[in-house]
C-alpha cells in the first residue's frame, strides 16, 4: 500500500538523513558525560559546542548567546517567566498577541495570576499585527514584548523588524517565538531586532526533544531551573548531546539550503494551491496573505464542508490538520482563526496544509486529486 502523503510539516518534520547520521556515532559509542574530563566526555563537550556555534550561525549571533532546552515551550517559558521575574521591579506589564501559541499564551495566563499585567493585542483578517498597536499598547511599566515571528496555523509573517525598533526606542526587550519560521525564512536576529528568539528543533528536521533560546547578551533573565552549572546556570541539567548534535547539524543545513528548500516549499504550496482552486473555484476561500506568508502554510477553507469529515475521510492518503477542534460533537475554532474574525462556518472547514522541503510534484498532485474528489464527494 501506499503511504500517506505527508502535508502537515508545520506539526512537525522527519528527522533528515544526515541529521539522524551526525546523531549516530553519539549514540552508540560517544556516551560520555560532557562534564568528564576524559577523551569522550571532553569529545560530547566539543560536539555541544560544536552544535551552538551552528545554531548560532543560522540566526547570526554568538555562540554563547545560545541556550540548549528541550522544546520550543521550554525555550517560550524561559523567555517570558525569566524576563518577568528578573525584571519585576521595574514593572509588570508585558505585550503579546491572540495569536500566539499556547507555549506563550498559558504561560501569560500564569503570570496574569501572578500579578502581572497582560495587553493581548488584536490582529488584522489575514492575522498581523498592527506595529503601531504595540506603540500604543507600551506603558511606562512595560518590560516585555512577545510576538512570534510566523504564525503556526495560517503562516502570517509578523512585522518583527518594526515592532523591534520600537521595542529597543522604549528600551523594552522584545521576545519572539521563531519556532516555525527557522529554517523557512531569514531569521537573522539583528535584523529583526530581538532581544530572545525561540527555536524548535522538531521544526526543522531535527528529532523531537531538543530546542534553543537565543538571549541577546546582556539581557536580564532568571533561570526557572536550578541545578549544576550547564548553559551557564540559565538551564542546568546534564547535556541531551544526541538530540543537541542533531539540532546543530539540522541548523548547519538549513542555513546551506535555505534559498533551495525556500523555494521548493512555495512551489509545492503555489502548485497546490493553483491545483485547488482551477478544478473547486470560488469553493476555496485562503486564510491570510500569501504574499506575506511562509512559504510552505497554506491555510485553506472548503465551503460547506467540515474541516474533520475532509481530514478524516482522506487520512488513508493524504495527511493534513484542521483549523478547529472536535470534542463530543462540539466543533471548537482555533483561537488564532477567531482572532481573524472568521466567520464559524468557514473557521469549522479550514484546514491547514504545510509542504516540506523534499515534497514532490507527484505528491502535491496526488494530494490536489485526493482533496478535490474528497470535496466533491462530501458537498453532495
Amino acid at each position: 500500500m501506499r503511504k500517506p502523503i505527508y502535508l502537515d510539516y508545520n506539526a512537525t518534520t522527519p528527522v533528515d538523513p544526515e541529521v539522524a547520521k551526525e546523531m549516530i556515532p553519539y549514540i552508540e559509542s560517544l556516551y560520555g558525560n560532557p562534564s568528564s574530563s576524559y577523551s569522550i566526555g571532553r569529545s560530547n563537550k566539543e560536539a555541544v559546542e560544536k552544535a551552538r556555534a551552528q545554531v548560532a550561525k543560522l540566526i547570526n549571533c554568538l555562540p554563547e548567546e545560545i541556550y540548549f532546552t528541550s522544546c520550543a515551550t521550554e525555550s517560550n517559558n524561559l523567555a517570558v517567566k525569566g524576563i518577568a521575574w528578573a525584571n519585576r521591579n521595574n514593572g509588570l506589564h508585558i505585550i503579546t498577541s491572540k495569536i500566539e501559541h499556547p507555549a506563550v499564551t498559558e504561560v501569560c495566563k500564569y503570570l496574569g495570576l501572578q500579578g502581572f499585567e497582560i495587553t493581548y493585542l488584536k490582529v488584522d483578517q489575514y492575522g498581523r499585527v498592527n506595529p503601531k498597536a504595540v506603540e500604543n499598547a507600551i506603558r511606562k511599566d512595560t518590560i516585555l514584548i512577545t510576538i512570534m515571528h510566523a504564525n503556526n496555523e495560517v503562516g502570517t509573517i509578523q512585522p518583527i523588524h518594526e515592532i523591534g525598533a520600537i521595542a529597543r526606542q522604549n528600551n523594552i526587550v522584545f521576545h519572539t517565538d521563531a519556532s516555525q519560521s527557522v529554517g523557512k525564512i531569514e531569521t537573522d536576529v539583528d535584523k529583526l531586532g530581538v532581544d530572545l528568539l525561540t527555536i524548535a528543533g522538531h521544526k526543522l528536521y531535527a528529532p523531537k526533544g531538543i530546542g534553543a533560546l537565543y538571549i541577546r547578551k546582556g539581557t536580564k533573565i532568571e533561570n526557572l531551573m536550578h541545578g549544576a552549572g550547564q548553559e551557564k546556570s540559565i538551564r542546568p541539567g546534564t547535556e541531551n548531546v544526541i538530540h543537541t548534535v542533531g539540532l546543530g547539524k539540522a541548523c548547519e543545513m538549513a542555513l546551506r539550503d535555505l534559498k533551495q528548500n525556500h523555494q521548493n516549499m512555495k512551489v509545492s504550496r503555489d502548485r497546490l494551491l493553483h491545483g485547488l482552486i482551477s478544478q473547486l473555484g470560488n469553493q476555496v476561500h485562503v486564510n491570510g496573505d500569501l504574499e506575506n506568508c511562509l512559504p510552505n502554510t497554506l491555510s485553506v477553507a472548503f465551503e460547506n464542508i467540515s474541516a474533520h469529515a475532509l481530514a478524516s475521510f482522506i487520512s488513508n492518503d493524504v495527511l493534513i490538520s484542521t483549523g478547529s477542534a472536535c470534542h463530543s460533537g462540539e466543533t471548537t475554532i482555533s483561537s488564532v482563526l477567531q482572532a481573524m474574525k472568521l466567520d464559524f462556518r468557514t473557521a469549522a472547514a479550514t484546514v491547514r496544509i504545510s509542504t516540506g522541503k523534499k515534497t514532490t510534484e507527484e505528491e502535491i498532485d496526488f494530494a490536489i486529486e485526493v482533496l478535490v474528489n474528497a470535496v466533491k464527494k462530501l458537498s453532495i
